[in-house]
């Protein structure tokens, strides 16, 4: 890499990096334009302000309105809010583009083939994407652990005489993360004029579990035909308890495959690594000879088959 490439590289870098810093953050802006709403309606000049609840995907304004074109953009904030993550879309995507393009330029000055370093730099533009993946499969787990606890709680609720959203709004009090967040935005939702079906429908969007779904089709039934809700969700947390019992054995049976796949999915990239720091010159002909090359590529696509056939293989639904 020449000096000047580089020279750009690291200006580029540090610009985005004090870009980001510097950039206020969600409740900075959010206050900053609720005064300047309140600002407009003391002058008379309402035009354009809105009462509605704006999705901001980015701190700055001409990413969040570039960001608005896409419907990408929409389903990644939606990826975001499941995931209970604090970040934008905006800072996902800007922090991908430059953990990618720093890891590219980082392995073009170790490896002197172009293509491989930039597989590396996609592969390290997914980590963050991969994180946020991790952190909304344990939000999930977390919640349909604590949902039977929940559900029990609303059934105690109807039977001492209150209504469906002030059990939801006991549930909201009364449990922990991120079972109470989520009651919560139901009963504000609710609470600001939104239909109890509009509200469950959207707690079935931000958790797309299937206990959810059975809870939300319990409580929308019971609302247009009636019945008895709280046997219905003494049986449905019983069925729900057993569940999770049997997902815990699951766990414990599949364990050893688990730990195969990840011992087969990263072992061959640590001893990779560690021969090239020992032996430059050792592996130096995977990336220069053509043949090599091809080896290279071969072994990456039948070792993703691999995790994926493994994967299939202990990921029993319950």
């Amino acid at each position: 890499m020449s000096p000047v490439i580089l020279f750009i590289f690291l200006l580029l870098l540090t610009f985005g990096v004090m870009v980001w810093v510097l950039a206020p953050s969600k409740r900075q802006a959010d206050i900053q334009r609720h005064l300047k709403d309140i600002g407009n309606l003391a002058t008379g000049d309402a035009a354009g302000v809105s009462i509605l609840r704006q999705q901001a995907l980015s701190s700055i304004p001409w990413v969040n309105r570039l960001l608005s074109l896409s419907p990408v953009s929409f389903r990644l904030h939606r990826f975001m809010l499941q995931a209970g993550s604090k970040w934008t879309a905006g800072a996902l995507i800007l922090g991908s583009l430059l953990l990618a393009t720093f890891v590219t330029a980082a392995a073009t000055l170790l490896i002197s083939s172009f293509p491989i370093a930039l597989a590396v730099g996609i592969v390290a533009g997914y980590l963050p994407f991969g994180y946020v993946l991790l952190k909304r499969d344990s939000r999930f787990r977390r919640f349909d652990a604590q949902l039977p606890e929940a559900i029990d709680l609303i059934a105690r609720a109807l039977r001492a005489g209150h209504s469906v959203m002030s059990a939801v709004e006991v549930v909201a009090q009364e449990t922990s993360e991120p079972i109470c967040s989520e009651f919560r935005i139901v009963f504000e939702e609710q609470n600001l004029g939104l239909p109890i079906r509009e509200a469950m429908l959207n707690l079935v969007e931000r958790m797309p579990i299937e206990d959810v779904r059975f809870l939300a089709t319990a409580i929308l039934v019971q609302k247009e035909t009636g019945g008895n809700l709280a046997e219905i969700l003494d049986k449905a947390s019983a069925v729900m308890r057993e569940r999770l019992r049997l997902k815990g054995q699951l766990r414990i049976y599949t364990a050893q495959g688990r730990m195969t796949g990840w011992v087969l999915c990263l072992l061959p990239f640590f001893v990779f690594i560690v021969i090239n720091f020992v032996n430059h010159d050792y592996e130096k002909r995977l990336w220069t000879d053509p043949i090599g090359v091809r080896l290279l590529y071969a072994g990456l696509i039948m070792m993703a088959l691999g995790i994926y056939a493994i994967r299939k293989i202990i990921n029993i639904r319950v």
